[in-house]
């Protein structure tokens, strides 16, 4: 909230470096990351992974950073928890918009050594935000090879900036 609070006053980079260590905290990074490119993550390197990593975190807080570039009046509200497939837990939430239809956003965690993490959104509720990433980051891996899923990756960061306001 307080990113989207001062939006303006933080411009997007400083929303980004807000919200980065949030995304570091609370997303089990190293699932999502080699969930998000598949079957293909065993063969990268491990340089790559590395590299990898770092670029889907970036990611993940750059698309914050980008749809939190203003503020009025909305407010998150946890609406509970159910038990899911394979020991998780999905925790129900929405963003209520005032004068505007509210955001379902569902988070899906499991637990870890360091505590729940989540390791999918499903937005609208329903549509799983790890599998989106999945279909376009797995095919872009196979076709073009890591080298461009890197670079589609910063272009995807650098159009979420320019919308976000630097």
């Amino acid at each position: 909230m307080e990113s989207m609070q001062g939006a303006q006053e933080l411009g997007f980079q400083g929303r980004f470096d807000r919200l980065r260590p949030v995304v570091e905290e609370t997303f089990d990074l190293n699932f999502m990351g080699s969930k998000s490119v598949g079957r293909h993550w065993k063969k990268l390197s491990a340089a790559e992974k590395e590299i990898w990593l770092d670029k889907f975190t970036s990611f993940l807080a750059a698309n914050y950073a980008g749809n939190f570039d203003a503020y009025d009046g909305e407010s998150f509200h946890t609406l509970g928890e159910e038990p899911a497939k394979r020991e998780t837990l999905v925790v129900l939430t929405e963003l209520r918009v005032p004068n505007s239809e509210d955001i379902i956003l569902n988070y899906r965690l499991r637990k870890t050594d360091d505590g729940w993490r989540i390791i999918d959104i499903y937005l609208k509720g329903t549509v799983s935000e790890l599998a989106l990433r999945r279909s376009d980051f797995s095919t872009t891996l196979k076709a073009k090879g890591f080298p461009e899923l890197a670079a589609a990756v910063d272009k995807k960061i650098l159009d979420l900036r320019t919308k976000g306001g630097s």
